[in-house]
């Protein structure tokens, strides 16, 4: 009786997701003006939002677009309502990753957020919505108002966070002794091009080729020092999908340094979890909390990553308002979306579940 039950939910899931697929490509193809205001976003208020699931654990990571920049203090105001235009002082947060540890179904997660993503504002109101780009939210409100902008925006809670500089994540990936990545012929004639990369820094899993001497190093895995793996998941305008695309190098990156971690003994764990609590530029987890994220990472060292990216390419268009490029999102899909590939699981049972 349960697995004719759990049969029949896979089925109208399956049929769900192929009409919301088709209203979604109707959604993107709308022929609207590139050039205009922003639709109503319809959010689930942060006193709405479904209790927590207590064996998924959320951690938001951000990365700043600054080589180094001091911290937002907590009590700061915003400055671009104070200057009367947009003023960038704290940085934006053009990394924006959400790990989830699942430890009932035993799942690792990553979901990326694209950084131009428009969102309504923490200052809307019911009357008057404001939007503005994802990226923008920490320099303009701070870090646990961003939490809170996505959380109302896909529908579940997210509370911690950690945020890097680019000069942070360079550190973390030397900690872990550089990164092995899938490079693409774009990727290396990039990274080939870009000033900052010196010999040996991007070199083949085989030793044969060298990025920045061969100029035919052929596509494949490759180990990246440091610097060049910021390089690459900063990589943007190298192919049509832009910052789309850009999301993806992030949680290759991400990903690599997971598996690297596969071998980790729990003291090893403990290390790399002091590492991250005194190599950040700002956070609200303590180092209680990072040993505990670590102790739940451990327990799914052995699973695979499963990776999303919101939005998916039916859910996003171009939009230009404010004199500022940036993708209008179909947020009602995309929550939608996110929330099946969280909790798809709990349509699986447990082996010791009684007829």
């Amino acid at each position: 009786m349960r697995k004719a039950l759990c049969g029949l939910l896979v089925v109208i899931l399956v049929l769900s997701s192929f009409v919301s697929a088709f209203a979604d490509t109707e959604w993107a193809k709308q022929n609207l003006p590139s050039d205009r205001q922003p639709e109503y976003i319809e959010l689930v208020p942060w006193d709405e939002l479904p209790p927590d699931n207590p064996d998924q654990h959320h951690y938001l990571l951000l990365v700043l677009d600054q080589k180094n920049r001091d911290p937002r203090p907590d009590d700061a105001k915003n400055p671009t309502e104070e200057a009367g235009h947009r003023k960038d002082i704290y940085g934006n947060t053009d990394g924006i990753v959400i790990l989830t540890l699942d430890t009932r179904a035993k799942r690792i997660m990553l979901t990326s957020i694209i950084r131009d993503a428009i969102v309504a504002k923490p200052n809307s109101t019911d009357t008057l919505q404001k939007h503005g780009r994802i990226n923008y939210i920490y320099n303009d409100y701070g870090p646990e108002a961003l939490c809170k902008v996505i959380s109302e925006h896909l529908g579940f809670r997210i509370e911690k966070y950690i945020m890097f500089t680019f000069f942070q994540v360079r550190d973390i990936v030397k900690y872990m002794g550089g990164v092995d990545v899938e490079l693409k012929k774009a990727d290396i004639d990039y990274l080939r091009d870009a000033y900052e990369v010196s010999p040996g820094w991007v070199v083949s899993a085989d030793g044969q080729h060298d990025v920045a001497r061969d100029r035919k190093a052929p596509e494949g895995i490759y180990h990246l020092q440091p610097w060049a793996a910021v390089l690459y998941m900063r990589i943007r305008k190298n192919d049509s999908k832009g910052d789309l695309m850009r999301t993806q190098r992030a949680r290759n990156v991400l990903s690599a340094l997971a598996d690297k971690c596969r071998l980790f003994t729990w003291d090893d764990c403990v290390a790399l979890a002091n590492n991250l609590a005194e190599n950040n530029n700002k956070t609200n987890m303590s180092l209680e909390d990072m040993i505990e994220a670590a102790g739940y990472a451990w327990d799914l060292r052995n699973e695979t990553i499963e990776e999303r990216r919101v939005p998916e390419d039916e859910d996003v268009r171009a939009i230009t308002f404010a004199n500022m490029a940036a993708k209008e999102i179909n947020w009602v899909n995309a929550r939608q979306k996110i929330q099946e590939f969280l909790h798809y699981n709990f349509l699986v049972l447990d082996e010791d579940d009684e007829d």
